[in-house]
Protein backbone atom coordinates (compact mmCIF):
# COMPACT_ATOMS: atom_id res chain seq x y z
CA UNK A 1 0.00 0.00 0.00
CA UNK A 2 0.87 3.85 -0.28
CA UNK A 3 2.02 5.19 2.44
CA UNK A 4 1.65 9.16 3.16
CA UNK A 5 4.71 10.90 3.71
CA UNK A 6 6.77 8.30 5.29
CA UNK A 7 9.23 5.94 4.42
CA UNK A 8 10.49 2.68 5.56
CA UNK A 9 11.92 2.39 8.72
CA UNK A 10 9.70 5.32 9.96
CA UNK A 11 9.19 5.37 13.72
CA UNK A 12 6.45 4.17 15.16
CA UNK A 13 3.12 6.08 15.95
CA UNK A 14 3.46 8.50 19.49
CA UNK A 15 0.16 9.09 21.21
CA UNK A 16 1.22 13.05 21.10
CA UNK A 17 1.25 13.10 16.91
CA UNK A 18 -0.71 16.03 15.95
CA UNK A 19 -1.77 15.18 12.63
CA UNK A 20 -4.15 12.88 14.75
CA UNK A 21 -5.90 16.01 16.35
CA UNK A 22 -9.41 17.55 14.03
CA UNK A 23 -6.70 19.19 11.98
CA UNK A 24 -5.47 15.71 10.64
CA UNK A 25 -6.54 13.25 8.16
CA UNK A 26 -8.34 10.60 10.40
CA UNK A 27 -10.53 13.83 11.75
CA UNK A 28 -12.15 14.45 7.99
CA UNK A 29 -12.61 10.75 7.79
CA UNK A 30 -14.38 10.75 10.85
CA UNK A 31 -16.94 12.83 8.65
CA UNK A 32 -16.95 11.10 5.66
CA UNK A 33 -16.50 7.18 6.85
CA UNK A 34 -13.99 6.80 4.73
CA UNK A 35 -10.82 4.78 5.53
CA UNK A 36 -7.18 4.13 4.32
CA UNK A 37 -5.17 1.67 4.00
CA UNK A 38 -3.19 1.43 6.70
CA UNK A 39 -1.25 -1.83 6.24
CA UNK A 40 -1.25 -2.16 10.14
CA UNK A 41 0.89 1.20 10.56
CA UNK A 42 0.10 4.94 11.57
CA UNK A 43 0.53 7.29 9.26
CA UNK A 44 2.75 10.50 9.34
CA UNK A 45 2.63 13.67 7.42
CA UNK A 46 5.90 15.31 7.69
CA UNK A 47 4.79 18.54 5.46
CA UNK A 48 2.54 19.15 8.62
CA UNK A 49 3.65 21.55 11.19
CA UNK A 50 3.32 19.49 14.63
CA UNK A 51 0.87 21.50 17.02
CA UNK A 52 1.66 21.70 20.38
CA UNK A 53 -1.14 20.87 22.75
CA UNK A 54 -2.90 23.27 24.14
CA UNK A 55 -3.32 24.26 27.78
CA UNK A 56 -5.81 26.41 29.58
CA UNK A 57 -4.42 27.91 32.46
CA UNK A 58 -2.62 25.54 34.74
CA UNK A 59 -4.85 22.50 33.62
CA UNK A 60 -3.51 19.54 32.86
CA UNK A 61 -1.00 17.39 34.51
CA UNK A 62 1.73 17.20 31.80
CA UNK A 63 0.58 14.13 30.46
CA UNK A 64 -2.18 13.49 27.30
CA UNK A 65 -4.91 14.10 29.08
CA UNK A 66 -5.70 17.35 28.10
CA UNK A 67 -9.31 18.90 28.41
CA UNK A 68 -11.72 17.58 25.43
CA UNK A 69 -9.21 14.81 24.50
CA UNK A 70 -11.21 11.65 23.49
CA UNK A 71 -9.80 8.29 21.98
CA UNK A 72 -11.45 5.69 19.50
CA UNK A 73 -11.54 2.29 19.36
CA UNK A 74 -11.48 0.78 15.78
CA UNK A 75 -11.34 -2.82 14.02
CA UNK A 76 -10.31 -3.53 10.95
CA UNK A 77 -11.04 -6.74 9.38
CA UNK A 78 -10.42 -9.14 12.06
CA UNK A 79 -7.25 -7.24 13.56
CA UNK A 80 -8.25 -6.09 17.02
CA UNK A 81 -6.16 -2.85 16.95
CA UNK A 82 -6.77 0.67 19.58
CA UNK A 83 -5.69 3.38 18.27
CA UNK A 84 -5.89 6.19 21.02
CA UNK A 85 -6.27 9.71 19.18
CA UNK A 86 -5.77 12.88 20.78
CA UNK A 87 -8.19 15.38 19.54
CA UNK A 88 -7.46 19.54 19.66
CA UNK A 89 -9.97 21.20 22.07
CA UNK A 90 -11.27 22.46 18.88
CA UNK A 91 -14.68 21.61 17.78
CA UNK A 92 -17.14 22.91 15.31
CA UNK A 93 -21.19 23.31 16.06
CA UNK A 94 -22.96 20.13 14.35
CA UNK A 95 -19.56 17.97 13.87
CA UNK A 96 -20.04 16.23 16.98
CA UNK A 97 -18.09 12.79 16.86
CA UNK A 98 -20.05 9.82 17.67
CA UNK A 99 -18.79 6.73 18.12
CA UNK A 100 -18.34 3.81 15.28
CA UNK A 101 -19.51 0.23 15.44
CA UNK A 102 -17.40 -2.40 13.61
CA UNK A 103 -18.61 -1.84 9.90
CA UNK A 104 -17.52 1.71 10.28
CA UNK A 105 -20.97 3.20 10.94
CA UNK A 106 -22.15 5.92 13.47
CA UNK A 107 -24.24 4.51 16.29
CA UNK A 108 -25.40 6.85 17.52
CA UNK A 109 -25.29 7.06 20.85
CA UNK A 110 -25.20 10.20 22.49
CA UNK A 111 -21.81 11.46 24.72
CA UNK A 112 -22.24 12.42 28.72
CA UNK A 113 -22.63 15.75 29.22
CA UNK A 114 -20.22 17.73 31.27
CA UNK A 115 -21.27 19.45 33.95
CA UNK A 116 -19.73 23.03 34.40
CA UNK A 117 -17.70 24.30 37.36
CA UNK A 118 -19.25 27.79 38.33
CA UNK A 119 -15.24 28.60 39.46
CA UNK A 120 -14.39 27.43 36.35
CA UNK A 121 -13.86 30.28 33.92
CA UNK A 122 -13.45 27.67 31.18
CA UNK A 123 -16.34 25.63 31.93
CA UNK A 124 -19.35 27.20 30.62
CA UNK A 125 -17.90 27.69 27.04
CA UNK A 126 -19.56 24.61 25.62
CA UNK A 127 -19.34 25.71 21.90
CA UNK A 128 -15.46 26.21 21.89
CA UNK A 129 -14.54 22.75 23.96
CA UNK A 130 -17.42 20.96 22.16
CA UNK A 131 -19.46 21.03 25.39
CA UNK A 132 -19.87 16.83 25.26
CA UNK A 133 -17.51 14.32 25.76
CA UNK A 134 -18.22 10.72 24.57
CA UNK A 135 -16.74 7.39 26.01
CA UNK A 136 -15.27 5.88 23.08
CA UNK A 137 -14.30 3.09 25.36
CA UNK A 138 -17.67 2.40 26.27
CA UNK A 139 -16.16 1.03 29.97
CA UNK A 140 -15.97 2.77 33.16
CA UNK A 141 -12.29 2.66 32.95
CA UNK A 142 -12.45 4.56 30.30
CA UNK A 143 -9.26 7.58 29.76
CA UNK A 144 -9.90 10.51 31.16
CA UNK A 145 -12.89 8.80 33.73
CA UNK A 146 -15.22 12.15 33.29
CA UNK A 147 -15.57 13.35 36.91
CA UNK A 148 -18.96 12.81 38.41
CA UNK A 149 -21.15 15.14 38.42
CA UNK A 150 -21.86 15.67 41.77
CA UNK A 151 -18.48 16.67 43.04
CA UNK A 152 -19.27 20.01 41.37
CA UNK A 153 -22.98 20.40 42.00
CA UNK A 154 -22.39 19.25 45.49
CA UNK A 155 -20.32 21.76 47.03
CA UNK A 156 -22.89 24.65 49.01
CA UNK A 157 -22.38 28.01 48.01
CA UNK A 158 -20.34 30.27 49.97
CA UNK A 159 -21.71 32.89 52.28
CA UNK A 160 -19.13 34.77 53.55
CA UNK A 161 -16.58 37.27 51.92
CA UNK A 162 -13.26 34.73 51.00
CA UNK A 163 -11.31 35.71 47.82
CA UNK A 164 -9.81 32.55 48.03
CA UNK A 165 -6.44 31.65 46.80
CA UNK A 166 -7.63 32.36 42.84
CA UNK A 167 -7.63 36.33 44.00
CA UNK A 168 -4.24 36.51 45.60
CA UNK A 169 -5.00 35.43 49.40
CA UNK A 170 -1.66 34.44 50.99
CA UNK A 171 -1.78 30.88 52.67
CA UNK A 172 -0.66 32.10 56.00
CA UNK A 173 -4.45 34.17 56.04
CA UNK A 174 -5.98 30.44 54.39
CA UNK A 175 -4.93 28.88 57.19
CA UNK A 176 -2.42 26.64 55.36
CA UNK A 177 1.13 27.24 54.35
CA UNK A 178 2.99 28.40 50.93
CA UNK A 179 3.62 24.68 50.09
CA UNK A 180 -0.12 23.66 49.84
CA UNK A 181 -0.03 22.67 46.12
CA UNK A 182 3.26 20.87 46.50
CA UNK A 183 0.91 17.67 48.45
CA UNK A 184 -1.07 17.98 44.42
CA UNK A 185 1.68 15.46 43.34
CA UNK A 186 -0.52 14.69 39.75
CA UNK A 187 -0.96 18.19 39.24
CA UNK A 188 -4.37 17.53 38.76
CA UNK A 189 -5.52 19.51 41.55
CA UNK A 190 -3.48 22.90 40.24
CA UNK A 191 -5.14 22.95 37.12
CA UNK A 192 -9.27 22.33 37.48
CA UNK A 193 -11.66 24.15 38.58
CA UNK A 194 -12.21 21.62 41.95
CA UNK A 195 -9.09 22.59 43.02
CA UNK A 196 -7.77 22.06 46.78
CA UNK A 197 -9.90 23.58 49.03
CA UNK A 198 -12.64 23.87 46.91
CA UNK A 199 -13.22 19.64 46.40
CA UNK A 200 -13.58 16.73 48.59
CA UNK A 201 -10.65 17.97 51.08
CA UNK A 202 -12.44 20.62 52.99
CA UNK A 203 -10.77 24.07 53.06
CA UNK A 204 -8.57 25.32 56.03
CA UNK A 205 -10.52 28.68 57.47
CA UNK A 206 -8.64 31.95 57.29
CA UNK A 207 -7.73 32.38 61.56
CA UNK A 208 -9.21 35.60 62.77
CA UNK A 209 -6.62 35.30 65.62
CA UNK A 210 -3.56 35.66 63.18
CA UNK A 211 -5.32 38.51 61.27
CA UNK A 212 -6.00 39.96 65.00
CA UNK A 213 -2.13 39.28 66.16
CA UNK A 214 -1.09 41.52 62.54
CA UNK A 215 -3.29 44.31 63.19
CA UNK A 216 -1.76 44.55 66.63
CA UNK A 217 1.10 44.60 65.41
CA UNK A 218 1.30 46.78 62.28
CA UNK A 219 -0.66 49.23 64.69
CA UNK A 220 2.04 48.90 67.88
CA UNK A 221 4.28 49.68 64.61
CA UNK A 222 2.89 52.74 63.39
CA UNK A 223 2.05 54.00 67.12
CA UNK A 224 5.57 53.77 68.39
CA UNK A 225 7.37 54.84 65.22
CA UNK A 226 5.01 58.31 65.77
CA UNK A 227 5.59 58.27 69.29
CA UNK A 228 9.38 57.97 68.87
CA UNK A 229 9.29 60.85 65.95
CA UNK A 230 7.64 62.95 67.94
CA UNK A 231 10.39 62.54 70.63
CA UNK A 232 12.66 63.08 68.12
CA UNK A 233 11.20 66.61 67.03
CA UNK A 234 10.41 68.21 70.48
CA UNK A 235 14.29 67.01 71.39
CA UNK A 236 15.17 68.43 68.45
CA UNK A 237 12.83 71.41 67.43
CA UNK A 238 10.25 71.91 69.84
CA UNK A 239 10.20 73.81 73.48
CA UNK A 240 11.20 72.26 76.59
CA UNK A 241 9.23 71.28 79.00
CA UNK A 242 8.86 74.00 81.55
CA UNK A 243 6.44 74.83 84.40
CA UNK A 244 4.71 77.83 84.38
CA UNK A 245 4.72 80.95 87.00
CA UNK A 246 6.83 81.34 90.28
CA UNK A 247 6.39 77.87 91.70
CA UNK A 248 4.18 76.22 94.71
CA UNK A 249 4.87 77.57 98.50
CA UNK A 250 7.15 74.72 99.05
CA UNK A 251 10.61 75.72 99.58
CA UNK A 252 14.33 73.76 98.51
CA UNK A 253 17.62 74.45 99.01
CA UNK A 254 19.72 74.21 96.03
CA UNK A 255 23.34 74.12 96.05
CA UNK A 256 25.48 75.37 93.80
CA UNK A 257 28.63 74.03 93.02
CA UNK A 258 31.70 76.49 92.30
CA UNK A 259 32.32 76.53 88.27
CA UNK A 260 29.05 74.71 87.62
CA UNK A 261 28.61 74.70 83.94
CA UNK A 262 24.14 75.92 83.21
CA UNK A 263 23.77 72.51 82.44
CA UNK A 264 24.78 71.20 85.54
CA UNK A 265 23.24 73.74 87.54
CA UNK A 266 19.76 73.17 85.35
CA UNK A 267 20.33 69.47 86.16
CA UNK A 268 20.34 70.01 90.38
CA UNK A 269 17.56 72.71 89.80
CA UNK A 270 15.33 69.55 88.02
CA UNK A 271 16.66 66.83 90.76
CA UNK A 272 14.67 69.25 93.39
CA UNK A 273 11.87 69.82 91.63
CA UNK A 274 12.52 73.56 90.98
CA UNK A 275 12.39 73.27 87.08
CA UNK A 276 11.17 70.95 85.06
CA UNK A 277 13.51 70.45 82.23
CA UNK A 278 17.55 70.85 82.21
CA UNK A 279 16.68 72.39 78.84
CA UNK A 280 14.43 74.79 79.79
CA UNK A 281 16.89 76.13 82.59
CA UNK A 282 19.96 76.62 79.90
CA UNK A 283 17.43 78.11 77.25
CA UNK A 284 16.42 81.03 80.28
CA UNK A 285 19.41 81.42 81.26
CA UNK A 286 20.87 82.16 77.54
CA UNK A 287 17.65 85.02 77.32
CA UNK A 288 18.56 86.79 80.87
CA UNK A 289 21.48 89.26 80.45
CA UNK A 290 22.64 88.74 83.71
CA UNK A 291 22.51 84.73 83.26
CA UNK A 292 25.79 84.06 83.57
CA UNK A 293 26.53 85.72 86.56
CA UNK A 294 24.96 83.58 88.56
CA UNK A 295 27.13 82.34 91.39
CA UNK A 296 28.36 79.59 93.40
CA UNK A 297 26.34 79.01 96.96
CA UNK A 298 23.11 78.04 98.15
CA UNK A 299 19.42 79.36 96.74
CA UNK A 300 16.64 78.85 98.25
CA UNK A 301 13.47 78.45 95.43
CA UNK A 302 10.24 77.33 95.29
CA UNK A 303 9.19 74.25 93.61
CA UNK A 304 7.75 73.72 89.88
CA UNK A 305 8.90 77.58 88.76
CA UNK A 306 9.26 78.73 85.16
CA UNK A 307 12.99 78.12 84.35
CA UNK A 308 13.03 81.97 83.55
CA UNK A 309 11.46 82.57 87.36
CA UNK A 310 14.39 80.56 88.60
CA UNK A 311 16.93 82.32 87.06
CA UNK A 312 15.21 85.58 87.93
CA UNK A 313 15.35 84.69 91.94
CA UNK A 314 18.68 83.18 91.98
CA UNK A 315 20.33 86.51 90.90
CA UNK A 316 18.48 88.32 93.46
CA UNK A 317 20.82 88.42 96.55
CA UNK A 318 17.62 87.73 98.85
CA UNK A 319 17.63 84.17 97.53
CA UNK A 320 20.94 83.10 97.99
CA UNK A 321 21.10 81.06 100.64
CA UNK A 322 24.89 81.38 101.20
CA UNK A 323 27.79 83.26 101.94
CA UNK A 324 29.97 85.47 100.02
CA UNK A 325 33.76 85.88 100.95
CA UNK A 326 35.13 88.63 99.62
CA UNK A 327 38.89 89.27 98.43
CA UNK A 328 40.74 90.79 100.99
CA UNK A 329 38.26 89.82 103.56
CA UNK A 330 39.25 89.31 107.55
CA UNK A 331 38.02 85.86 109.15
CA UNK A 332 36.00 88.01 111.57
CA UNK A 333 33.67 88.68 108.80
CA UNK A 334 33.16 85.52 107.02
CA UNK A 335 32.66 84.07 110.51
CA UNK A 336 30.01 86.53 111.26
CA UNK A 337 28.25 85.85 107.91
CA UNK A 338 28.23 82.51 108.56
CA UNK A 339 26.52 82.79 111.76
CA UNK A 340 23.96 85.49 110.26
CA UNK A 341 22.95 83.07 107.42
CA UNK A 342 22.42 79.89 109.63
CA UNK A 343 21.04 81.68 112.44
CA UNK A 344 23.13 81.02 115.00
CA UNK A 345 24.43 82.99 117.99
CA UNK A 346 27.08 85.82 116.91
CA UNK A 347 30.50 83.90 118.01
CA UNK A 348 29.60 80.35 117.34
CA UNK A 349 31.19 79.99 113.73
CA UNK A 350 34.55 81.41 115.49
CA UNK A 351 34.47 79.13 118.46
CA UNK A 352 33.76 76.48 115.80
CA UNK A 353 37.37 77.71 114.01
CA UNK A 354 39.29 77.84 117.62
CA UNK A 355 38.19 74.35 118.68
CA UNK A 356 38.29 71.80 114.94
CA UNK A 357 40.22 73.95 112.87
CA UNK A 358 43.12 71.03 112.89
CA UNK A 359 39.93 68.72 110.98
CA UNK A 360 38.81 71.58 108.21
CA UNK A 361 41.46 70.13 106.18
CA UNK A 362 44.70 72.68 106.32
CA UNK A 363 47.33 71.95 104.17
CA UNK A 364 50.60 70.47 106.59
CA UNK A 365 52.51 73.46 105.52
CA UNK A 366 49.56 75.87 107.23
CA UNK A 367 49.78 77.26 110.79
CA UNK A 368 53.77 77.00 111.52
CA UNK A 369 54.20 79.56 114.13
CA UNK A 370 52.56 80.01 116.96
CA UNK A 371 52.04 83.65 117.18
CA UNK A 372 49.20 83.27 114.70
CA UNK A 373 46.12 84.82 115.75
CA UNK A 374 43.70 83.02 113.43
CA UNK A 375 44.66 79.41 112.02
CA UNK A 376 42.44 79.78 109.60
CA UNK A 377 43.30 83.28 108.01
CA UNK A 378 44.22 83.56 104.71
CA UNK A 379 42.66 79.70 103.88
CA UNK A 380 39.06 81.27 103.71
CA UNK A 381 39.52 81.08 100.07
CA UNK A 382 37.26 84.26 98.48
CA UNK A 383 34.28 83.19 96.71
CA UNK A 384 30.30 81.92 97.05
CA UNK A 385 29.92 78.93 99.20
CA UNK A 386 26.35 77.25 100.16
CA UNK A 387 25.41 78.09 103.92
CA UNK A 388 21.43 76.81 104.36
CA UNK A 389 20.13 77.57 107.93
CA UNK A 390 19.88 73.44 108.36
CA UNK A 391 23.73 73.30 108.07
CA UNK A 392 26.70 73.20 110.83
CA UNK A 393 29.11 75.83 111.02
CA UNK A 394 32.55 73.41 110.12
CA UNK A 395 30.40 72.23 106.82
CA UNK A 396 31.08 76.00 105.82
CA UNK A 397 34.46 76.26 106.95
CA UNK A 398 35.48 73.17 105.55
CA UNK A 399 34.49 73.91 101.85
CA UNK A 400 36.32 77.41 102.05
CA UNK A 401 39.37 75.16 103.15
CA UNK A 402 39.52 72.89 100.71
CA UNK A 403 38.98 75.44 97.95
CA UNK A 404 41.91 77.39 99.23
CA UNK A 405 44.45 74.32 99.33
CA UNK A 406 43.64 73.34 95.87
CA UNK A 407 43.94 76.90 94.61
CA UNK A 408 47.27 76.90 96.73
CA UNK A 409 48.60 73.67 95.52
CA UNK A 410 47.82 74.31 91.77
CA UNK A 411 49.90 77.47 91.94
CA UNK A 412 52.88 75.41 93.63
CA UNK A 413 53.12 77.51 96.24
CA UNK A 414 56.39 75.31 98.34
CA UNK A 415 58.69 75.83 95.00
CA UNK A 416 57.59 79.32 94.34
CA UNK A 417 58.48 80.44 98.26
CA UNK A 418 61.84 79.44 98.14
CA UNK A 419 62.35 81.30 94.24
CA UNK A 420 60.98 84.19 96.45
CA UNK A 421 63.94 83.72 99.36
CA UNK A 422 60.85 83.45 101.36
CA UNK A 423 60.84 80.53 104.68
CA UNK A 424 57.10 78.97 103.61
CA UNK A 425 54.04 78.77 101.72
CA UNK A 426 52.65 80.55 104.30
CA UNK A 427 54.66 83.40 103.58
CA UNK A 428 53.66 83.52 100.30
CA UNK A 429 50.05 84.02 101.21
CA UNK A 430 50.96 86.54 104.52
CA UNK A 431 52.87 88.86 101.27
CA UNK A 432 49.41 87.99 99.48
CA UNK A 433 47.21 89.25 102.19
CA UNK A 434 49.48 92.41 102.31
CA UNK A 435 49.51 93.10 99.24
CA UNK A 436 45.58 92.72 99.13
CA UNK A 437 45.08 95.00 102.01
CA UNK A 438 46.88 97.60 100.65
CA UNK A 439 46.31 97.81 96.45
CA UNK A 440 43.94 98.42 94.08
CA UNK A 441 44.75 97.20 90.78
CA UNK A 442 46.52 94.42 89.89
CA UNK A 443 49.03 96.66 88.46
CA UNK A 444 49.27 98.18 91.96
CA UNK A 445 49.17 94.38 93.68
CA UNK A 446 53.35 93.73 91.37
CA UNK A 447 54.33 96.97 92.71
CA UNK A 448 53.18 96.53 96.12
CA UNK A 449 54.55 93.21 96.01
CA UNK A 450 58.34 94.44 95.09
CA UNK A 451 57.86 97.11 97.75
CA UNK A 452 57.60 94.09 100.55
CA UNK A 453 60.34 91.93 98.99
CA UNK A 454 62.70 95.12 98.76
CA UNK A 455 61.87 95.78 102.17
CA UNK A 456 62.69 92.93 103.68
CA UNK A 457 65.87 93.26 103.01
CA UNK A 458 67.33 93.53 106.45
CA UNK A 459 70.27 95.45 104.54
CA UNK A 460 68.11 97.89 102.17
CA UNK A 461 69.41 101.48 103.06
CA UNK A 462 65.44 102.48 103.55
CA UNK A 463 63.51 100.55 106.29
CA UNK A 464 66.22 98.44 107.46
CA UNK A 465 63.76 95.24 107.24
CA UNK A 466 60.54 97.16 108.35
CA UNK A 467 57.77 96.78 106.34
CA UNK A 468 55.81 99.92 107.92
CA UNK A 469 52.16 98.78 106.79
CA UNK A 470 49.04 100.80 108.54
CA UNK A 471 46.90 97.38 107.28
CA UNK A 472 49.22 94.86 109.94
CA UNK A 473 48.44 97.38 113.02
CA UNK A 474 44.37 97.60 111.89
CA UNK A 475 44.58 93.98 111.91
CA UNK A 476 45.65 93.52 115.67
CA UNK A 477 43.31 95.96 116.46
CA UNK A 478 40.33 94.69 114.31
CA UNK A 479 39.79 98.42 113.00
CA UNK A 480 40.25 99.63 109.24
CA UNK A 481 41.18 102.99 110.59
CA UNK A 482 44.43 104.65 108.56
CA UNK A 483 44.69 107.36 110.60
CA UNK A 484 46.82 106.31 113.30
CA UNK A 485 49.06 108.38 115.34
CA UNK A 486 52.52 107.58 115.76
CA UNK A 487 52.70 107.37 119.41
CA UNK A 488 50.19 104.38 119.56
CA UNK A 489 51.79 102.41 117.19
CA UNK A 490 55.39 103.16 118.59
CA UNK A 491 53.97 101.86 121.83
CA UNK A 492 52.69 98.75 120.31
CA UNK A 493 54.98 95.91 120.29
CA UNK A 494 52.73 92.75 119.02
CA UNK A 495 54.00 91.04 116.48
CA UNK A 496 51.95 92.11 113.56
CA UNK A 497 52.66 95.72 114.07
CA UNK A 498 55.14 96.66 111.49
CA UNK A 499 55.99 99.62 112.65
CA UNK A 500 57.95 98.02 115.59
CA UNK A 501 58.50 94.34 114.76
CA UNK A 502 61.04 93.83 111.30
CA UNK A 503 59.45 91.04 108.72
CA UNK A 504 56.53 89.43 107.84
CA UNK A 505 53.61 89.35 110.30
CA UNK A 506 53.35 85.88 111.47
CA UNK A 507 50.49 85.04 109.35
CA UNK A 508 48.16 86.63 106.85
CA UNK A 509 46.09 89.10 107.57
CA UNK A 510 42.90 88.48 105.21
CA UNK A 511 41.55 85.92 102.52
CA UNK A 512 44.28 87.54 99.39
CA UNK A 513 42.05 87.15 95.88
CA UNK A 514 43.42 85.58 92.84
CA UNK A 515 44.96 89.01 91.85
CA UNK A 516 46.63 89.29 95.31
CA UNK A 517 48.10 85.88 94.78
CA UNK A 518 49.64 86.26 91.13
CA UNK A 519 51.18 89.77 92.15
CA UNK A 520 52.94 88.10 95.15
CA UNK A 521 54.13 85.20 92.57
CA UNK A 522 55.74 87.77 90.25
CA UNK A 523 56.44 91.09 91.50
CA UNK A 524 57.80 94.12 89.50
CA UNK A 525 61.27 95.07 89.73
CA UNK A 526 61.86 99.03 89.42
CA UNK A 527 63.36 99.40 93.13
CA UNK A 528 60.25 100.35 94.46
CA UNK A 529 60.54 101.19 98.36
CA UNK A 530 57.30 103.20 99.20
CA UNK A 531 53.87 103.79 97.81
CA UNK A 532 51.13 106.18 99.26
CA UNK A 533 47.15 106.10 98.18
CA UNK A 534 47.14 110.00 97.14
CA UNK A 535 43.38 110.30 97.21
CA UNK A 536 43.00 108.21 100.05
CA UNK A 537 41.44 105.51 98.18
CA UNK A 538 42.36 103.98 94.70
CA UNK A 539 45.19 106.20 93.24
CA UNK A 540 48.21 105.07 94.72
CA UNK A 541 51.93 106.33 93.26
CA UNK A 542 55.31 104.49 94.37
CA UNK A 543 58.42 106.39 95.27
CA UNK A 544 62.24 104.96 95.48
CA UNK A 545 63.75 106.99 97.96
CA UNK A 546 62.54 108.76 101.31
CA UNK A 547 62.55 112.09 99.84
CA UNK A 548 60.14 110.65 97.01
CA UNK A 549 58.28 109.73 99.83
CA UNK A 550 57.89 112.62 101.70
CA UNK A 551 56.75 114.80 98.47
CA UNK A 552 53.59 111.65 98.22
CA UNK A 553 52.59 112.40 101.96
CA UNK A 554 52.26 116.14 101.60
CA UNK A 555 50.65 115.11 98.18
CA UNK A 556 47.97 112.71 100.33
CA UNK A 557 47.43 115.64 103.09
CA UNK A 558 46.02 118.28 100.76
CA UNK A 559 43.97 115.69 99.38
CA UNK A 560 42.17 114.61 102.53
CA UNK A 561 42.61 118.14 104.22
CA UNK A 562 45.18 117.42 106.89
Amino acid sequence: MTEYGRSPGSEPWHPEDPLFGDGGWEGQQAHTGQQPAYGGQPQHYPEQQPQQPQHYGDWGNGQQAAYGQAQQQYQQQGHAQQYPQQYDQQHYPGQGQQPYDNNGWQTGSHSQAQYPDPADPYGQQAAAYGGEHPDYYGTPDAYPPPEPPSRRQAEPPQTDWDPGPDQGEHAFFAGGDDGDDSDDESGEGRGRGDRRGRGGKPKKRRSGCACLVIALVLTGGVGGVGYFGYQFYQDRFGAAPDYAGDGTSQTVTVQVPRGASGYEIGQRLKDAGVVKSVDAFVAAQSDNPKGNSIQAGAYLLNKQMSASSAVEMMLNPESQNSVLVRPGERNAAVYSAIDKQLELSSGTTKKVAEQKYKSLGLPSWANDNDKIKDPLEGFLFPGTYAAAKDMKPEVVLKDMVSQAAKKYDALGLEAKAKALKLDSPLQVITVASLVEAEGKTDADYRQMAEVVYNRLDLANPETYGLLQFDSTFNYLKGKSNINISESEINSNQDPYNTYTQKGLPPGPIDNPGEGALKGALNPTDQGWYYFVAVDGVNKTEFAKTHAEFLKLKDKFNESSGN
